[in-house]
């Protein structure tokens, strides 16, 4: 049999239990939601201030009692039997109200919805008299999926309710907010003094939405990319809101959790960037990727032990295209997954011509742990090849541990009980990757480049290299210093006793073809 509070947890109007003083004994799950959180503790006449007669002497009136809320919400009550645990009161939502709500407010969390924010915003632009005193403000969620997937869609219903309650209190009396999707809202600011104006109001969203929450006992963060649109004589309602959405993808773009302001140009960019991912989707179809090989030294040896797989893109009018330019763009399209199962392969297969038992070392997305077909793929990469696993070598940045960390860390395992090696990238450049090192074992870990060209000043950089391979050889693990490109550069990571070196100094990356007579050379 279900219990009482499973069943009362199933109805969609809230139902609440209310003691003899008048204080919250019990919420249902649709009371926790429609009226702000666990109000358990709470005095009724906090939830309804409003309401002024004692709740016995309404009861026993007979009469039908309607109700507001503090977010404005209309509720009938009905009043049921009392117990020695306390009264029992169902809200039913007045039907009047919900008539004018629907039409015009957000249920959830009582903003305006989008055809009542444009109402508003072309009658602000109609009545403007100064060119830029509008301003909106394209406000998404960063983490909110995480939080919905991870703690539920009552968790994410709370956690909207208190993010439209900080936006509401960030803004002034006749701005306008209004909740448009799921995570997204808009502000409408009015009576803009200047640019510097909008841009405090952008601050205070970005800093109050991404202060921690605590819902139901569970201690959420999130932050918040905005993107800040003024109003130009010219500007329709739709030119606004449009530069809005292009200033909230720069926002989006620059890392997130921050605000940009639309500029001239960044409608240039963005059809820039649209034009670029055709030519990455054609490029992908047309097979126009070529992968190169960059050498890496062992030192204690002095001999080439396996090669880096680096991809190239040579467009037919572009010419050759960065993979700084293109890689982000694969990741945030998802691209990246079909392009990188390419790369894998096509590595997999040349090694598998090389003498020596050399390893081949592949870079791996953030974006593609997340598929949940990395091993998979692997098993199937290597199997294809005829290549032994213990060539392969997987090379991860910090960015591929920042999100599911421990969905990314069975993969991982997975990965090195199939024999698979794994080196972590870019090391010293993150935020965390000493306590990573303690959550894995890592076969190897690469000095970025950034220390071993700045160690021939000295200082700081000199010293973390130093720190960086100290701590490798105490933890048992290869270390390879990245962009060495003099005698001297290589003569100083000698003396650090690093493991490998890679850079132009030591080997270019080349193409397949070319590997044979640079190991004869």
């Amino acid at each position: 049999m279900p219990s009482a509070d499973s069943v009362l947890d199933g109805l969609h109007h809230p139902v609440l239990v209310i003691g003899q003083d008048g204080d919250i004994l019990y919420a249902n799950a649709a009371a926790q939601v429609s009226l702000g959180g666990w109000i358990a503790g709470l005095a009724f006449a906090d939830i309804f201030p409003g309401c002024l007669e004692p709740l016995d002497r309404l009861a026993s009136s007979g009469r039908t009692v309607l109700v507001t809320s503090k977010a404005h919400s209309q509720y009938r009550v009905l009043f049921g039997a009392v117990s020695a645990d306390g009264r029992v009161l169902s809200l039913v939502p007045d039907d009047a109200k919900v008539v004018v709500a629907s039409a015009e407010l957000d249920e959830l969390t009582g903003l305006l919805k989008r055809n009542a924010l444009n109402e508003r915003l072309e009658g602000a632009l109609a009545s403007s008299t100064e060119p830029g005193d509008v301003a909106i403000h394209c406000i998404d969620l960063d983490r909110f999926k995480i939080i919905n997937d991870t703690l539920g869609h009552g968790i994410g219903d709370l956690l909207l309710k208190k993010v439209a309650d900080r936006i509401r209190s960030a803004c002034r009396k006749d701005d306008g907010v209004a909740r448009i999707g799921g995570d997204e809202f808009v502000v409408m600011q009015s009576g803009v003094a200047d640019i510097a104006d909008a841009e405090r109001l952008a601050a205070r969203l970005v800093d109050l939405i991404g202060r921690t929450y605590v819902l139901n006992g569970h201690t959420v963060n999130i932050g918040a990319s905005v993107g800040v649109a003024l109003a130009k004589p010219e500007d329709g309602l739709r030119d606004l809101l449009r530069n809005g959405d292009l200033a909230l993808y720069e926002a989006k773009r620059a890392g997130r959790g921050r605000f940009r302001v639309f500029e001239t140009g960044m409608d240039a960019a963005l059809r820039g960037r649209r034009e670029l991912e055709i030519d990455l989707r054609r490029a992908l179809a047309l097979k126009q990727f070529d992968v190169h090989y960059q050498p890496f030294i062992d030192l204690h040896r002095d001999e080439v032990m396996g090669f880096e797989a680096l991809i190239r893109w040579d467009h037919p009018v572009r010419g050759r295209v960065s993979p700084a330019d293109f890689i982000p763009l694969a990741e945030e399209t998802g691209l990246i997954c079909k392009i990188g199962e390419w790369v894998l392969r096509t590595a997999c297969a040349t090694a598998a011509t090389w003498p020596n038992e050399m390893t081949v070392a592949v870079n791996v997305s953030p974006v593609q742990f997340k598929a949940d077909s990395l091993v998979a793929t692997v098993v199937s990469a290597l199997a294809g090849a005829g290549l032994p696993p213990h060539r392969l070598e997987i090379e991860i940045t910090e960015g591929a541990l920042l999100d599911n960390t421990e969905s990314v860390l069975t993969t991982l395992h997975a990965l090195r009980d199939l024999g698979v090696k794994i080196s972590m990238d870019d090391f010293g450049t993150g935020y965390s990757s000493l306590s990573y090192l303690q959550k894995f074992p890592f076969n190897k870990i690469k000095i970025d480049r950034s220390f071993v060209q700045g160690a021939e000043a000295g200082g700081d950089s000199e010293a973390i290299l130093k720190a960086i391979a100290g701590l490798g050889l105490s933890l048992g693990m290869s270390i390879t210093a990245e962009g060495v490109e003099t005698q001297e550069q290589l003569a100083r990571i000698r003396s650090e006793q690093c493991t490998h070196v890679q850079g132009y100094f030591t080997g270019r990356p080349m193409p397949a073809d070319g590997i044979n007579s640079f190991l004869t050379r």
